[in-house]
């Protein structure tokens, strides 16, 4: 008799995982100050085949259609709208970075009332706001079949629906300090580009302030040009490191884990599933009058047995999350035993690493 998790052996044989490749600082890091910005607006999509708001329903609906009319000189005001081609939505979209008047976008249109689909109908013009209430871009235009969502025919997206009205001043050539934004947080790893930056530039204009952040002081040879530091700074490459994890998506049963993931030692059972290795000798005997000479062969046998009394597995210490798993995965445990047994030997101390369950 083996404990099932007893096989766990299997993995200590397997080689080293190897280490992180190198990455460049423009892959793990932004320029602070260099980002989007999100734009909201409400509007009216219009030439619905009978599939808009329910005015009775949707007040907002009939009171936007209403006004808008009045602004057309069509006074509509006590008069009994059945109208069912009109639907009001909410209108996002992001604005890049650098982006000048004239410039088009992307906008994502999003039915606020009982609509069933947008489909076919066209937006009307409306003005995008920022987190200011100030309006940077201007959007209008037909839904396209194809970019609506697949299943929600309530959101749909329209390419190049939007327009840049408005500008946001970033002078990134006037900077005298300079502050990357680390996308992945860790003082190694910070430590690690401020002293890249360091080799290229020489002295010690860059210094991490923060596992997130590293402020570089722009050198008199770069003032007015922080295009070409940037460019330059941007393909160095450095190694990247991260705290280990265990991400667990216990929905899906999917198991993500970091390379620095530890086991120490602790005893493990899994149920009262074990598996059984026995081996029966077997002679063979050769024909009569024959040549042949009579050998004994071993038979092998293999039996999960799910009935059989709890039995403990020691797992030693230093043992690699990989190892432990590759050793659970070789015995058929499914991806909800694995997640139980990680979250058991975590709680028993026993795991070296952060679990984040999803």
């Amino acid at each position: 008799m083996r404990p099932l998790v007893g096989l766990l052996a299997l993995g200590l044989s397997l080689p080293a995982q190897p280490a992180f490749a190198l990455s460049r600082i423009k892959d793990l890091a932004s320029v602070e100050g260099v980002r989007s910005n999100q734009l909201l607006g409400y509007g009216i999509v219009v030439g619905l085949n009978g599939t808009g708001d329910t005015l009775n329903n949707t007040p907002f609906t009939k009171q936007s259609l209403q006004a808008m009319l009045e602004r057309l000189g069509v006074n509509t005001r006590g008069a009994n709208m059945r109208t069912a081609n009109v639907a009001a939505v909410m209108v996002t979209a992001n604005l890049p970075p650098f982006a000048t008047q004239g410039t088009r976008v992307d906008v994502t249109v999003s039915a606020m009332g009982d609509s069933k689909s947008l489909q076919g109908g066209t937006l009307l013009v409306t003005p995008l706001l920022g987190a200011d209430g100030e309006v940077y871009a201007v959007s209008q235009g037909p839904g396209e079949a194809s970019k609506i969502t697949r299943g929600v025919p309530t959101v749909g997206r329209i390419a190049n629906g939007g327009v840049v009205e408005r500008e946001i001043d970033f002078a990134l050539n006037k900077l005298q300090t300079l502050r990357l934004s680390l996308r992945n947080p860790d003082l190694t790893t910070a430590r690690r580009v401020a002293a890249a930056i360091n080799d290229f530039i020489g002295g010690d204009s860059a210094e991490p302030t923060d596992p997130s952040t590293v402020a570089l002081q722009i050198p008199p040879r770069f003032k007015g040009n922080m295009i070409k530091l940037l460019t330059d700074i941007e393909q160095l490459r450095v190694e990247p490191d991260q705290g280990a994890r265990v991400v667990i998506d216990e929905r899906s049963g999917i198991i993500v884990m970091g390379k620095d993931v530890r086991v120490s030692t602790v005893a493990v059972a899994q149920g009262n599933l074990t598996v059984t290795i026995s081996e029966q000798p077997q002679v063979s005997q050769p024909e009569p009058f024959s040549r042949g000479q009579t050998v004994v062969t071993p038979r092998t046998s293999v039996k999960v047995d799910t009935q059989g009394g709890n039995k403990l597995a020691l797992v030693k210490e230093s043992v690699t999350l990989a190892e432990l798993v590759d050793g659970l995965n070789a015995l058929g445990i499914g991806p909800r035993d694995l997640i139980a047994i990680l979250q058991a030997i975590k709680s028993a101390g026993a795991l070296q690493a952060e679990i984040e369950v999803m």
